[in-house]
């Protein structure tokens, strides 16, 4: 029996619900990022242990991410959402147009969600902004809500991808 035999093969995620949009009618009322996490929560949730309860922290955590792209993505392109479940897990993969200036931000943003002092980090900004930042919209999304935050580059765009254990969060 040789090594691939022995190992389990890795579950896939499975495809959910997807949405794709013109960014600039995305970006035209800020609105749209709570009606679409609203939305998609409700749709991905049903089959959960608690759908309200899912359907809530799913609806929390999304339109943070989507306020992320709203403040800095461009108007020109497309955003695109998808939505995949491997058991406890939801991935959230976002792709939207992004200006070369902000993908250096993007990229480190993302590190420091990994880093030993995130928390610390957090905190700070949560005691000293008064609206939250993308910086900290992601290092919210890696300590509340327990997310796997990763970025992949296709120029013009980006995608954040965010792995969410919600079936196991705690309130």
């Amino acid at each position: 029996m040789n090594a691939a035999q022995r190992q389990p093969a890795e579950t896939k995620f499975e495809p959910l619900l997807q949405f794709e949009m013109e960014m600039g009618t995305f970006l035209s009322d800020w609105h749209h990022c709570d009606q679409l996490s609203t939305y998609m929560a409700r749709m991905i949730s049903h089959n959960r242990t608690d759908p309200v309860r899912h359907s809530n922290f799913f609806s929390s955590a999304l339109n943070e991410l989507l306020e992320v792209s709203f403040r800095g993505g461009s108007p020109e392109g497309r955003i695109g959402c998808a939505v995949y479940r491997q058991g406890p897990m939801e991935r959230v993969k976002l792709s939207f147009p992004c200006p070369p200036r902000q993908r250096r931000f993007f990229r480190e943003a993302v590190a420091r969600t990994r880093k030993d002092d995130a928390y610390a980090r957090y905190l700070d900004a949560i005691s000293t902004d008064l609206a939250p930042s993308r910086e900290v919209i992601l290092l919210d999304l890696a300590i509340n809500f327990d997310a796997e935050i990763r970025l992949e580059e296709d120029e013009p765009s980006i995608t954040i991808i965010v792995d969410l254990p919600l079936e196991g969060i705690v309130s």
